[in-house]
């Protein structure tokens, strides 16, 4: 993550409380309209892995519209 693309985001996505602690810390900032929402998935999955994906798609959807 960068503060490049925290200015770009329209909203920002972590998994834990804790990555979201440490984004608020060190891009609070570049954050001021930039809402940050933690999904509450335990960073405990490999890249990639389909349970994680199926998590991701079915919290994510409740916050932006996916498409496909």
């Amino acid at each position: 993550m960068s503060g490049d693309l925290i200015e770009w985001a329209d909203i920002v996505f972590v998994m834990e409380k804790a990555h979201k602690s440490k984004v608020n810390s060190k891009y609070n900032k570049l954050l001021k309209h930039t809402p940050v929402v933690c999904l509450a998935i335990a960073d405990n999955y490999v890249y990639m892995q389909p349970e994680l994906i199926s998590l991701l798609i079915q919290k994510v959807s409740l916050h932006i519209h996916l498409e496909g």
